[in-house]
């Protein structure tokens, strides 16, 4: 029964995480000209990259609170890394947009932030459809180590599922070993 409540508190938490992270990468100020007249849209810029910001970290401590509270409770792994992912993926879409507009030349249908977050999360997922992709040597190096963190995650994410499997069959077997006394199993 205590499971079935925290799961909504878990797809919360995960969702909160996912939406500061894309407040944060939409409103992070990249090219800048600082022009006077437009004061009303840089404020509310700059309110949006700071609760960006702000929920992003509070996420983080509270992630960290329930990771040393809890060191080997799957979900709370799982957690963690999902917002790792939302970080990392951030950090890697606002470098590839940020890429793109310093030097045009390294991506081919990549304009926009929306590209940038969409070629970050097709890669992420391991799709590749082909209609953005790095031609220069730059944002191939960088799109190589998106891969490498990638295949890190995925790993760890495998790893953390197999181990929690593993360990609920192993103490069900006990609890079933517990409860026939020790007796041979006579079911085969």
């Amino acid at each position: 029964m205590k499971r079935g409540r925290r799961f909504p508190g878990r797809v919360m938490r995960n969702g909160a995480a996912a939406l500061c992270a894309v407040l944060l990468y939409y409103s992070v100020p990249v090219g800048w000209m600082f022009e006077l007249d437009a004061w009303p849209g840089r404020l509310s810029g700059v309110f949006i990259f700071v609760a960006g910001v702000a929920g992003l970290a509070w996420l983080v401590w509270r992630r960290i609170e329930n990771y040393l509270r809890a060191p080997t409770a799957a979900g709370a792994q799982v957690d963690g890394l999902l917002l790792l992912v939302c970080i990392v993926g951030v950090v890697f879409a606002l470098f590839y947009y940020r890429l793109q507009q310093l030097h045009p030349d390294q991506f081919d249908g990549l304009e926009t932030r929306t590209d940038a977050l969409y070629y970050t999360l097709v890669t992420l997922g391991t799709v590749g459809y082909g209609d953005v992709h790095a031609v220069g040597q730059a944002a191939r190096i960088a799109t190589m180590v998106q891969i490498v963190f990638d295949l890190v995650v995925l790993g760890t994410l495998l790893t953390i599922i197999t181990t929690s499997v593993t360990g609920r069959v192993q103490a069900a077997a006990r609890a079933a070993r517990e409860v026939s006394g020790g007796a041979p199993d006579t079911t085969r």
